[in-house]
């Protein structure tokens, strides 16, 4: 199969990319691409495919195994965590973390999400021009605050997480990356240790002490757990809250069908999590040995890339799937993946995302997009799919 080049579709790929994926579709769910750097991976975009793939024994998490995708990136141990392990490593670290992260402990995390989202709505209520960037007012400090607190960081140390999350999910240069995973993880051996010498009722101190049959986290699990559900559980939720509200306000009628019967906000939010998701696509999974997918065949050693967004716009899976509607039943979405690297703490999201919408729709009747702000930058690459601002107004 001849590779397709993406570097046509610059430069407004990242601004919109669900007219090329739905090109890609309709040519074929799987596709052999290069990058406008050169590099090539297999791109999954059909909806059963994508499933198929995320699912898939021979395709691997473990970038450890893929020469030449990661040349200039230090092994660090904030880069070491089950999201990039297979079976039956992962098998492990997943049942030491969710032993820690119950749905109670997330449950009653529910009194400071609302609490928080008042008080941050509260200093939004009390700006005089009545404009803001919503991801500065409540889409960024809200999952920060609520990540921090469940894990048990110190209330001033958390500034230099958006830095570092930031070249994680959105790389500059190698040299920037292995920088920010190698501070990173010098933070977090720090608070693992005074966690162990002064454990609290957090999220990390239950991880330490987490044993299972003799077994528990090593020092470098523990930091690269905490680092996962660090840039996990709050840059997802910055733009599942951020893309979501502008969905609403890209789309009146939704908006005010919302307003008028709050029974629609679980849907709502699903909605919000298909048409346009935090994550564009899965973390890359590498071809252990000769594959075949849709009919596809792939060597071993190859990289291949399962986009969330292309099978979530599937029409074989959602009849017009480029129609917002939070009337729509969409379960079966992929935006929190699927399989064993279904997103831990989905449940925490998905609260944070229905919670801070319907406070900030409630406290702010006459919510705008402002109309006096320049365009949206979205964020590089096709790891997250965001915006780095949402200017509104009221």
């Amino acid at each position: 199969m001849p590779s397709l080049d993406i570097s046509a579709y610059a430069p407004d790929f990242n601004e919109n990319p669900y007219p090329y994926y739905a090109k890609l579709r309709e040519a074929g769910p799987v596709h052999r691409i290069t990058f406008p750097g050169g590099g090539q991976a297999w791109l999954v975009v059909g909806h059963e495919e994508a499933r198929q793939a995320l699912t898939h024994p021979a395709l691997s998490k473990d970038w450890r195994q893929a020469t030449g995708y990661f040349d200039g990136l230090v092994p660090s141990p904030a880069n070491d965590h089950m999201l990039d392990s297979d079976p039956p490593r992962h098998t492990r670290l997943r049942k030491l973390v969710a032993r820690g992260f119950t749905a109670r402990r997330v449950e009653a995390l529910r009194p400071l999400v609302q609490r928080t989202t008042d008080d941050l709505l509260e200093q939004l209520a009390g700006r005089a021009d009545r404009r803001a960037d919503l991801i500065q007012a409540l889409a960024f400090p809200l999952p920060m605050t609520v990540i921090c607190e469940l894990l048990g960081v110190p209330d001033l140390d958390r500034d230099p997480f958006r830095r570092w999350s930031n070249e994680i999910v959105a790389p500059t240069t190698p040299e920037n990356t292995s920088r920010a995973l190698a501070e990173a993880s010098a933070y977090l051996t720090e608070l693992i240790e005074d966690k162990r010498c002064s454990p609290g009722d957090d999220l990390m101190s239950a991880l330490i002490r987490t044993r299972d049959a003799g077994d528990r986290l090593s020092p470098d699990e523990l930091i690269g757990m905490a680092f996962l559900l660090l840039v996990a559980g709050h840059e997802t939720t910055v733009n599942l809250i951020s893309n979501g509200v502008r969905a609403l306000l890209d789309h009146p009628a939704q908006l005010a069908g919302l307003r008028a019967d709050w029974g629609l906000l679980d849907g709502a939010v699903e909605e919000m999590l298909r048409y346009d998701g935090p994550v564009e696509s899965a973390t890359t999974r590498f071809t252990t040995e000769e594959t075949v997918l849709a009919g596809v065949r792939m060597h071993a050693g190859q990289a291949v890339i399962v986009s969330l967004a292309g099978a979530d716009r599937d029409p074989e899976r959602f009849p017009a799937p480029d129609t917002f509607d939070i009337r729509r039943a969409p379960q079966g979405h992929l935006a929190f993946g699927h399989g064993i690297h279904f997103c831990l703490g989905a449940p925490l999201a998905r609260m944070e995302g229905r919670i801070a919408i319907r406070s900030l729709l409630e406290r702010f009747p006459e919510l705008a997009r402002d109309p006096d702000a320049g365009p949206p930058v979205w964020l590089p690459g096709t790891l997250i799919r965001g915006v780095t601002s949402l200017p509104v107004r009221w």
